[in-house]
């Protein structure tokens, strides 16, 4: 196993240029790859507040550069993620140009009935433990079950936001905070401003994405 990670390392050899210190944040580097990073991912979350589908092509693009920064800093359940927020970006962009709610109308911005809250609550309690796992036992991750925890939420906020579900945002909200100290751990420390602002966002994308709900609501009577 160590040397298939090894393997990765070299793989990724070519991104030192772009790892090299940009400046330096609290007296820790921070790398340009970072910066471009941060930038796009705060554009994304704009454009999701907007209910903008233009935040999903955004998002894929910040997620490869996230994936090849956390790769670096061996957060491998993070790295693995990104791969996954690519995807399901796509299929997200899709959703939100043609996809169809239960009443095979397009989706509308609404919340997920008590019933269905616990259904996502008890699976990403048990994807949190599995991908754990997974990380302690494949992997040479130093922080695997930390690591699992956010990788949990963000694939279960992820569908919650492809689905135009307000749930979404205090699903985001936990997952920031939670991220905010897996990456002060890695002294990644402009990735933890930004899940700190992602953090803010989360709770106004929750009140504003309510109002919209409140809004169709008014306007279907």
């Amino acid at each position: 196993m160590s040397a298939g990670l090894d393997g990765v390392a070299a793989s990724l050899a070519w991104l030192d240029p772009w790892l090299a210190p940009l400046f330096s944040a609290w007296g820790v580097p921070v790398s340009q790859l970072e910066c471009w990073a941060f930038v796009l991912s705060l554009l994304m979350v704009g454009f999701n507040l907007k209910v903008n589908a233009w935040g999903w092509p955004l998002a894929i693009v910040s997620s490869i550069l996230y994936g090849l920064l956390f790769a670096r800093s061996k957060l491998y359940g993070e790295a693995s993620l990104q791969i996954l927020f690519v995807l399901m970006s796509l299929w997200g962009w899709w959703q939100w140009l043609a996809g169809k709610g239960d009443d095979q109308q397009a989706l509308k911005v609404r919340s997920l009935l008590p019933r269905a809250r616990l259904v996502v609550l008890g699976l990403t309690l048990l994807m949190w433990p599995a991908l754990g796992w997974v990380l302690a036992h494949v992997t040479d991750s130093d922080v695997p079950y930390l690591d699992a925890l956010p990788t949990a939420g963000s694939v279960m906020g992820q569908w919650l936001l492809a689905r135009k579900l307000i749930d979404n945002w205090p699903c985001w909200l936990l997952v920031n905070v939670i991220s905010m100290g897996l990456f002060a751990c890695k002294q990644l420390w402009l990735t933890v401003v930004l899940y700190g602002i992602f953090a803010v966002l989360s709770v106004l994308g929750w009140r504003v994405w309510r109002g919209m709900a409140s809004t169709q609501a008014a306007e279907g009577r």
